[in-house]
This record gives structure tokens, C-alpha cells and sequence, in this order.
């Protein structure tokens, strides 16, 4: 099994920084690909981007492109969080694609809170 820890969140003005961190442990070796959702108050869990595990190739959600850096460092992957604004205010969960027998599996953090202030 995968184990994710999370951290980093907090409260930042708008227009500021923040960086998540989310490290595996466990059974790294099934890491297909792991990246980080979202889930504002009242909203549905939305995705935020992704980078593979192998090749390094990432993704972004259009609202976050050009803001958002993911990155990784052997078993931990951050997000760098660039001028944020009050609509980026969510829990953010880091989450892994794992293999599991013939199939994939996601596996999330506890989740960390951003709040961002107008």
C-alpha cells in the first residue's frame, strides 16, 4: 500500500504564494502517476494537476495554468501555488494512481486547507 502525508497549507493573502508538499510512503514502486485535487466549501472535488511518475510529463487544470507548478523530488511531489487568488480558497488532497493486481487504484491524503484573503 501507498501512504501519503501532506503539508504546507495555510492562509495567504491574495496575490501571494503557498507551496503543498505530499510524500509517499510505502509501496512507491506501484506510483503510476500522483498530482492534486481540490474541494471548495460546498463544491465538488476538482482536479488540479498531475505529473507521471515516470517520464515527469505533468498536467494542469485551465484554472491554475501558468500559476501552478508541480514538481517532484523522488517521493515527494509539491505545488507551488503563484498569485492566488480568493477563488483558490479549497482543501487540496494529493492523490496517487497506483497499480493494484490488474487494475489501478487512487489513493488520497488527509487533505490540507489553503485560504487565500481578499
Amino acid at each position: 500500500q501507498v501512504h501519503l502525508a501532506e503539508s504546507g497549507g495555510g492562509l495567504v493573502q491574495a496575490g501571494g504564494s503557498l507551496t503543498l508538499s505530499c510524500t509517499a510512503s510505502g509501496d512507491t514502486f506501484t506510483i503510476i502517476t500522483m498530482g492534486w485535487f481540490r474541494q471548495a466549501p460546498g463544491q465538488e472535488r476538482d482536479y488540479v494537476a498531475t505529473i507521471n511518475w515516470s517520464g515527469g510529463k505533468t498536467n494542469y487544470a485551465d484554472s491554475v495554468e501558468g500559476r501552478f507548478t508541480i514538481n517532484r523530488n523522488k517521493t515527494t511531489i509539491s505545488l507551488e501555488m503563484n498569485n492566488l487568488t480568493p477563488e483558490d480558497t479549497a482543501v487540496y488532497y494529493c492523490v496517487s494512481a497506483t497499480t493494484a493486481g490488474s487494475g489501478v487504484t487512487n489513493v488520497w491524503g488527509q487533505g490540507t486547507r489553503v485560504t487565500v484573503s481578499s
